[in-house]
């Protein structure tokens, strides 16, 4: 069974993160989405939250699983035994910090990452810049999916 994963921190997870999920988990049997904790990060959505809505919207692949992680990437690898990790590559500057993981995670554990070149339309789209649009009032729902959409602006509006 040919088996990936797709990490990140998915804060919340945006079209851009699913084009790159929905294109590995049509060359790998498994794909598996982790969720990394970040304890040095506050973020929007708790990690249970940020799963269920990556499980919502990942359902329809019927290939996918969700889980969060907290610790070294090759760890979770190896523990699933997944010899493979998918990366989108928004730019150029993106390269240059996934090629250095990607040699270091090679060193630790051997596991391979591809790199994806990312769909155009989501070039330049993080979740980053979705939370700080949308705190805006600007639209961003050509971003993600409705339903992510919809807690995004409950999440906003109870925060502000």
């Amino acid at each position: 069974m040919r088996r990936a994963v797709c990490p990140g921190s998915f804060d919340p997870i945006t079209n851009g993160h699913l084009d790159i999920i929905a294109r590995a988990s049509k060359l790998y049997d498994v794909v598996h989405v982790a969720v990394m904790i970040n304890q040095s990060k506050q973020g929007l959505f708790t990690v249970d939250e940020r799963i269920e809505l990556i499980r919502r919207a990942t359902a329809e692949y019927g290939n996918v699983e969700v889980e969060s992680f907290h610790g070294l990437l090759v760890d979770f690898c190896k523990q699933r035994d997944i010899p493979a990790i998918v990366k989108g590559l928004r730019a150029v500057s993106d390269f240059d910090y996934e090629l250095q993981m990607a040699q270091m995670n090679n060193g630790l554990s051997g596991v391979e990452t591809l790199f994806v070149p990312t769909n155009p339309t989501y070039s330049f789209l993080s979740s980053s810049l979705v939370k700080e649009v949308a705190a805006w009032g600007g639209d961003v729902s050509h971003l993600v999916p409705a339903f992510v959409l919809e807690a995004l602006t409950e999440r906003l509006r109870k925060k502000g």
